[in-house]
């Protein structure tokens, strides 16, 4: 049986006859049913050592299971509020959203707070913390990683896919402002938040600044150290990237400057209070989220395709995109190709964002002693991601800017301002249902309200780029749109 990757039909078997299964311990029972209830396959694969003759699970099956028990039960990182402030962040929300909470019953109003946040329950601890958050054992709500790499497609919960609905900013916003009155003493995030900015708008965050900003106070053994305030400051919003491609990936990041390895996700824990000993300390677990993080396999479009399109599609896609996106189905190749960024045309604050120096840093530092690539210090542009499960993988584009296939594939007619709504999912055009707009509405001056909607012409936020669908003909288009809805 070889290993986890090499029986997705047997996984989908699983699946769908549960029951038929006798599964060894309580506790894979458990994992079972929190994965199967957050809305993936990925439940059968990782229990697959567990379930198939009572055989011994393979390594990277139980590093996996081990990766999603860290990743949904420790706290890495220190509170950023407790029970007490998320029951009451509704009383400082803006108007008609205050009264509505206050209109609500407590079931309505905490899924009211679900909502505005772009939070989802675990199913593992209904009605307890949301999946995207860690309870600390004293009532605390920690951030893990799930916060901007799970979310919700056509309102149902995917692992792995980017949280396009998570409100960081707004989120963080409303916290300070429960906790003032309440007393309550300002968090990690709070304050960072008054120096820098989280997002401008729902589902994308300025992360990239924040790894710049915490490398600036380590040392290359990250010992902590206070030399002055970092530099060369380019803040710009990120679309988080889908986690299923990760196993395809030998590099990260938008610009690839990155190698893959489980220390380069250990980045974003860089507060002061985790200093060298708790990273390591904590890498084997990383080891082990990481091994999740590669089992993780893209959702099946769940709606009809049309066959004959998609084949077509496929020939077209082949002779125009396959250069640079690889091939997918029983031979598939990916060839991980970085293109120049005078030639994608996309956005380029984020390729700026980080000069050699920044590079340097990381290049330098703990997070890559073990790598057997090279650090990029100079990248040349962009690399073109894998497609799997790209049609739950809206917005497009590295900064989200783009809200469907349809508008990658049709560049002159993509919105200036758009809103998307937050369950529904656009069939026909394959991405999010959104309301497009010429300008922001009149009534939207309070800043939450702002950040609802996307607005391509802000620094870092354009939508223009990636015009190599012009070259196709419209009915080109619509085949290969139709057979990416198989990848």
């Amino acid at each position: 049986m070889g290993g986890v990757r090499c029986l997705p039909l047997l996984c989908q078997v699983l699946w769908l006859h549960q029951d038929a299964v006798e599964l060894e311990s309580m506790e894979v029972q458990k994992f079972y049913r929190s994965m199967r209830a957050a809305g993936g396959l990925i439940a059968a694969l990782l229990v697959l050592g567990q379930v198939v003759g009572n055989a011994a699970a393979p390594d990277d099956v139980l590093a996996a299971r081990r990766g999603w028990r860290w990743l949904t039960t420790k706290a890495y990182l220190p509170p950023d509020f407790d029970q007490q402030v998320f029951d009451n962040l509704w009383q400082h929300w803006e108007e008609p959203a205050r009264t509505a909470a206050e209109q609500a019953t407590p079931e309505e109003r905490r899924r009211l707070t679900f909502s505005r946040y772009g939070l989802t329950e675990n199913p593992d601890r209904p009605e307890g913390v949301a999946l995207q958050y860690v309870a600390n054992g004293n009532g605390g709500w920690s951030m893990n990683c799930l916060a901007c790499h799970t979310g919700k497609v056509a309102g149902k919960v995917v692992l792995g896919a980017p949280n396009s609905l998570y409100a960081l900013q707004t989120l963080t916003d409303d916290v300070r402002l429960t906790k003032l009155p309440l007393g309550k003493p300002f968090a990690h995030m709070d304050k960072g938040a008054l120096l820098y900015p989280l997002g401008g708008s729902i589902g994308t965050t300025n992360a990239v600044m924040f790894g710049k900003i915490l490398m600036t106070y380590r040392d290359p053994d990250l010992g902590v150290h206070v030399r002055g305030l970092p530099t060369g400051l380019l803040h710009h919003d990120h679309d988080a990237p889908a986690w299923w491609n990760v196993k395809k990936k030998k590099r990260l990041y938008a610009d690839a400057f990155v190698p893959k390895n489980h220390r380069a996700i250990m980045q974003f824990l860089l507060i002061p209070s985790n200093g060298p000993d708790k990273f390591r300390a904590w890498e084997k677990e990383y080891r082990d989220i990481l091994a999740w993080i590669e089992a993780v396999e893209a959702p099946r479009f769940p709606w009809p395709v049309d066959g004959e399109l998609a084949r077509a599609g496929e020939h077209v896609f082949r002779s125009h995109c396959a250069e640079c996106h690889g091939t997918y189905g029983s031979a598939s190749s990916y060839p991980e190709r970085v293109i120049p960024i005078d030639e994608i045309g996309t956005d380029r604050v984020r390729f700026d964002s980080l000069d050699a120096d920044s590079r340097g840093a990381y290049a330098g530092s703990w997070f890559t002693r073990l790598d057997e690539l090279e650090t990029v210090l100079e990248p040349k542009g962009y690399v073109a991601p894998p497609l799997d499960g790209i049609w739950a993988s809206a917005p497009y584009l590295h900064n989200g800017s783009v809200p469907t296939l349809w508008h990658l594939f049709h560049p002159a007619q993509r919105p200036v301002v758009w809103q998307r709504d937050e369950d529904g999912y656009d069939r026909e055009r394959v991405g999010l249902t959104v309301r497009a707009r010429d300008e922001l509405p009149a009534d939207a001056t309070d800043p939450r309200q702002k950040r609802r909607y996307f607005d391509t012409r802000l620094p870092g936020k354009s939508a223009q780029g990636h015009d190599f669908p012009d070259r196709l003909s419209p009915d080109e288009k619509r085949q290969v749109l139709e057979y990416l809805k198989t990848l």
